[in-house]
């Protein structure tokens, strides 16, 4: 069964279509993120800036460089999309998407992570066996098939992602439409839609709707009854989420999968009349059988793990945001901080009051006070730079925080000295006091 199910040929066209799709959208990403001047406020300006904890060596990169690094990325965008060289292209692009990811986070994005997740399951399928340059520079090198494990690693991946961005919606914020309230009212000034978005109707709407439609569209797509129907309610999920939250080319991405769920002869009727059509279905076990199961099984149990880890973390994941990353926590949230720093010389006990605006720009300073990570990756910066200069210092947080419509709190232990705390991220840190709505004490 398994092999039928995994190894059975089937036309190709599925692949190719979203291999043109998928290059022309990290192409206008990239590209984009130039022209709209989002690699220059994160990537160029900042003298200063928050890498995922470990990879601080990245900031090397930081610099007017970081706009040929995105062009050199748009352009292997275009090279994927024409299936030229393919998979250099492609493995190079999902090295340095990776590193532009890992090299700040004060932009941080779910969507940049499955775009990691996406073009690295990429570089590993034939998707330039047909309909590329490097087929028709190599005839025998023309494909017209692939494995059905090919279509159904990436609705593994998709239904995985789907199916935890529903569940993480059943919490009380989102089930009494608190948070999509917050979060429409940034949108009355919107043509049109504005006024219909702040109403409690509306809320509603959107509440049961997210939920609903995150866990049952996959479902739907691959049932072929239901396919039409879903793919009509992914056009309308996906452009409302487009123009309301202007989401760069998630939503779009998210479209180009549906070409997984249809048959290939309705894609080449649409899409690709010259391709040559399949139409076998014998199996056929490659030689790599079995290195492929275990590493798809490994990848797939860390890809259910990975979200559920904030479970075995003591407190609410809502407040400490400790395993909220990697974990399809979309939309769910949004956090005001106001946060302070304090030096202490521990040689003579000079107290020095750090004015945050020598260090961060706006956005990074309203991102720093809301977030765990951010203040203790801060106070590091400061226990180094004063370091440099042969102080040694303690370094210390007041900070107050709101999450979503809840009254404000301190988020960090302000007589702890971060400066000594090391950082675990699959542990809880004492130093973040216990959330404003939870009754439970600080572990000790």
């Amino acid at each position: 069964m398994i092999n039928r199910l995994l190894f059975s040929k089937m036309d190709n066209s599925p692949l190719v279509l979203f291999r043109i799709f998928f290059g022309i959208l990290i192409s206008l990403e990239c590209y984009g993120a130039i022209l709209t001047g989002w690699v220059t406020r994160n990537l160029v300006s900042p003298d200063f800036t928050f890498t995922f904890i470990g990879f601080e060596w990245l900031r090397h990169l930081l610099g007017p460089g970081m706009w040929f690094y995105y062009f050199v990325m748009g352009t292997l965008g275009i090279f994927i999309a024409l299936g030229y060289k393919y998979r250099f292209n492609m493995i190079a692009f999902t090295v340095m998407w990776t590193g532009a990811y890992l090299m700040q986070k004060t932009s941080y994005n779910n969507h940049y992570y499955l775009l990691i997740l996406i073009s690295g399951i990429m570089s590993f399928l034939p998707a330039h066996r047909s309909v590329s340059l490097d087929a028709e520079e190599n005839p025998k090198f023309r494909r017209e098939w692939m494995h059905s494990y090919v279509k159904w690693v990436i609705v593994l991946q998709l239904f995985i992602v789907y199916t935890y961005a529903s569940v993480a919606k059943w919490y009380h914020d989102w089930l009494d439409f608190s948070i999509i309230r917050i979060l429409m009212e940034g949108k009355k000034d919107y043509l049109i839609i504005g006024e219909w978005l702040q109403l409690d109707g509306t809320h509603q709407f959107i509440g049961f709707a997210g939920i609903l439609f995150d866990l049952l569209i996959i479902p739907a797509l691959l049932w072929k009854p239901t396919r039409n129907l879903a793919f009509g309610c992914s056009l309308f999920f996906h452009l409302f989420n487009s123009i309301v939250f202007q989401i760069g080319i998630f939503p779009y991405l998210s479209l180009a999968f549906i070409v997984f769920f249809y048959e290939p002869k309705t894609l080449q009727r649409i899409f690709l009349r010259k391709k040559t059509p399949f139409k076998g279905n014998e199996i056929e076990s490659p030689p790599y059988r079995i290195p492929l199961l275990w590493l798809g099984g490994l990848y797939f149990t860390i890809q259910v793990l990975l979200p559920l880890r904030h479970h075995f973390i003591p407190g609410d994941v809502l407040w400490t945001e400790e395993g909220h990353r990697l974990s399809w926590r979309m939309m769910l949230r949004t956090r005001y901080g106001q946060a302070s720093f304090t030096v202490v010389d521990k040689q003579d006990g000079t107290r020095f009051k750090i004015d945050l605006k020598e260090y961060l720009n706006r956005k990074q300073q309203r991102r720093m006070a809301a977030y765990p990570d951010f203040v203790w990756q801060f106070a590091q910066h400061l226990k180094n730079q004063y370091a440099e200069a042969g102080r040694d210092v303690a370094v210390y947080a007041d900070t107050r925080v709101r999450v979503n419509n809840h009254p404000f709190a301190p988020l960090i232990d302000p007589e702890v000295d971060l400066g000594r705390e090391e950082w675990n991220p699959w542990e809880h840190h004492s130093w973040i006091l216990p959330a404003p709505w939870s009754g439970d004490k600080q572990p000790e």
